[in-house]
């Protein structure tokens, strides 16, 4: 196995990476859960605590429900941060191509992790959406088998044909009795059928995240598009998280490098003179550049977040393209998909975001080298 991994650079990077990975992920996902437990759980008039939410998940869940959705998570990291560090890597070669010493500059590295984080962002949103799912599961109250299959029994045909759907039959006989008072004369039937998007479904109310967990409820509910719902959101968010982690990182580690050419005698005429840096000092700078994009990110993120939890049947969408429906708020937030009534709210959660992006990137990176260096001997 070990002259396998010699002879083959690439398998073996890929391993390590993907177990440094896989560690961080093991080490920080309580406080992912947590973190987003506290975006989607808050509302504009209550704000719960970390204290709060773990009491909850504990009672309902048990200690492993911190843990819902690891799985995807690890392949969302995997799958992402491979995407985000190999574009990364290809752009800065392009930038390096001619160059003594292999130097990018800090604005070349902020435009080259932009791009990068817009490419993670498109590769994990189908694992993102079904992670928070089951994170949201870990703290929510699920009524029994036998109370759901009474509420379905309402209104059979709709239960066989939407999975987990149950409908509120009071709002539907309220729904009928509004759409009867619009005739077929109305001057504004349009306007009048979008200030009432729910009622066309017959239920008045979207089902709970907890009964669209798993990726063939969404499919089928929600269509594949849901799959990548909260998209703008998470391209900004990874489009700035990329573009502040790559050029802070690179510019403490331009730093780092002045400060060891410092203190040579003679002075180094390339960094290859200078030689590498200490695993340590190039992990805690990544793990600082981490917290640093995840604050500057965290706005967007909790805007993401909080969208993946709003089950959207696709006959929804589809009413909602048939009669034009324009997203309210002012213009940034429709193309940065904020919701204007969560402008209260983006900055929920971010203390727990930081210090999971730090601690995550720290252990990536230090684990990284560390078995590089293992395999190097």
């Amino acid at each position: 196995m070990d002259e396998l991994l010699k002879n083959n650079v690439l398998a073996a990077h890929a391993i390590v990476g993907a177990g440094s990975v896989t560690l961080a992920s093991l080490l920080t996902y309580p406080l992912d859960t947590l973190k987003t437990l506290v975006q989607v759980g808050s509302g504009s008039g209550k704000q719960l605590g970390t204290a709060q939410i773990l009491d909850r998940v504990r009672i309902l869940s048990g200690t492993s429900g911190l843990y819902n959705g690891f799985g995807w998570s690890t392949l969302m990291r995997i799958s992402g941060l491979g995407a985000r560090f190999g574009v990364y890597e290809i752009l800065t070669a392009f930038h390096k191509d001619g160059r003594e010493d292999n130097y990018v500059s800090v604005p070349e590295a902020f435009t080259s992790g932009m791009v990068a984080g817009a490419m993670e962002s498109l590769i994990s949103s189908p694992f993102e959406i079904i992670k928070v799912r089951k994170q949201v599961t870990s703290a929510s109250l699920i009524p029994s088998s036998r109370s759901v299959a009474e509420k379905s029994a309402v209104v059979p045909s709709i239960a066989r044909l939407l999975h987990g759907y149950t409908p509120d039959q009071k709002a539907l006989n309220h729904s009928v009795g509004l759409l009867s008072t619009l005739t077929s004369k109305h001057p504004n039937m349009i306007g009048a059928l979008q200030e009432y998007p729910w009622m066309m479904t017959g239920s008045g109310r979207p089902p709970p995240v907890f009964h669209v967990r798993r990726p063939l409820d969404v499919i089928s509910l929600e269509g594949w598009g849901a799959l990548w719902r909260g998209l703008r959101s998470g391209v900004v968010r990874d489009t700035i998280f990329g573009g502040v982690f790559f050029s802070l990182w690179q510019f403490l580690h331009r730093a780092m490098l002045d400060w060891k050419a410092a203190g040579m005698d003679p002075s180094p005429r390339s960094d290859d003179e200078i030689g590498p840096l200490s695993p340590l000092a190039v992990s805690l700078a990544a793990g600082f550049s981490g917290s640093v994009a995840a604050a500057a990110s965290h706005s967007f993120d909790t805007a993401k977040s909080r969208s993946q939890c709003i089950v959207l049947p696709k006959y929804i969408s589809t009413e909602r393209r048939l009669l034009k429906w324009k997203q309210p708020g002012r213009w940034y937030e429709r193309y940065t998909g904020i919701h204007p009534s969560d402008r209260s709210l983006l900055h929920r959660g971010i203390w727990l975001r930081m210090g999971r992006s730090g601690f995550a990137s720290f252990l990536v990176v230090g684990s990284y080298f560390l078995a590089v260096d293992q395999l190097a001997r």
